[in-house]
């Protein structure tokens, strides 16, 4: 019988570390394949976050570099203007990105850096103990927001990917989700023009991935899938934000 589904080479044989229904471990693999597929591994490097995805290095055979919390994107506007022929990515969380990080990431994307930012929005601080991040949804109950994330207090949930959809230095801003296989393979499409973005040397590329953490939802993980794609892509819709590419594509 012919295999058709392998671990990629570049996703180390190691057991992780994350919780049973975390999305990190899809996204991981994900990144992985393209970077097999792509002929990338020899030219790739991955700034990982403070966070949960913070041991990335364990799992990624191809160079890492950790940065100090919410300061990818000015490490990997260093190691591109440095190497400039390498492929450099952040792997990012809501915390990192949209909190500690925002303007490393708004300024980054604003001068248009040739790098790549994947950020995983899991709606709450995984790590340090389920916390209420920038992203928490309105009502969505959290260590810090036990009654729930209420406007007149806390505000609105943080839309970093529309924030940087705004700016001219974006070329490639797009939403998508863990929620069901059909996504998934959405989301490696989208990460996959992502990268192309930035080999074309277009300008800045971000793709935001919806992503369940049902550790700190409460929840099972089959009930953390189905309230990523009923509650979580209400609030957060999926979708290609900016494709300054699209014209050039046709």
């Amino acid at each position: 019988m012919k295999t058709v589904y392998t671990r990629p080479k570049t996703l180390k044989p190691v057991s992780n570390h994350y919780c049973p229904g975390c999305g990190h471990s899809i996204i991981h693999r994900l990144v992985c394949e393209l970077v097999d597929e792509m002929d990338m591994r020899g030219r790739i490097i991955c700034i990982p976050p403070a966070g949960c995805a913070v041991l990335a290095y364990n799992y990624f055979d191809f160079d890492v570099c950790e940065s100090a919390h919410g300061r990818g994107c000015a490490i990997a506007t260093g190691f591109k203007r440095a190497q400039p022929d390498r492929i450099i990515f952040t792997y990012q969380g809501d915390g990192d990105m949209a909190a500690i990080g925002t303007a490393e990431t708004l300024h980054a994307a604003n001068r248009g850096e040739k790098i790549t930012s994947i950020f995983v929005n899991n709606a709450v601080y995984g790590m340090t103990g389920g916390q209420m991040a920038p992203t928490t949804l309105i009502g969505q109950k959290t260590t810090t927001s036990p009654y729930g994330r209420r406007t007149e207090v806390e505000g609105y949930p943080l839309k970093i990917t529309e924030l940087i959809a705004t700016l001219p230095g974006a070329a490639y801003v797009a939403r998508t989700s863990l929620a069901n296989p059909v996504k998934i393979r959405e989301t490696k499409k989208a990460i996959k023009k992502a990268f192309e973005v930035q080999i074309s040397g277009a300008g800045y590329s971000l793709v935001e991935v919806l992503s369940p953490c049902p550790t700190n939802w409460n929840m099972s993980p089959r009930e953390a899938f189905v309230y990523l794609e009923e509650i979580m892509e209400k609030e957060y819709p999926l979708g290609v934000m900016k494709d300054n590419t699209a014209k050039k594509d046709k």
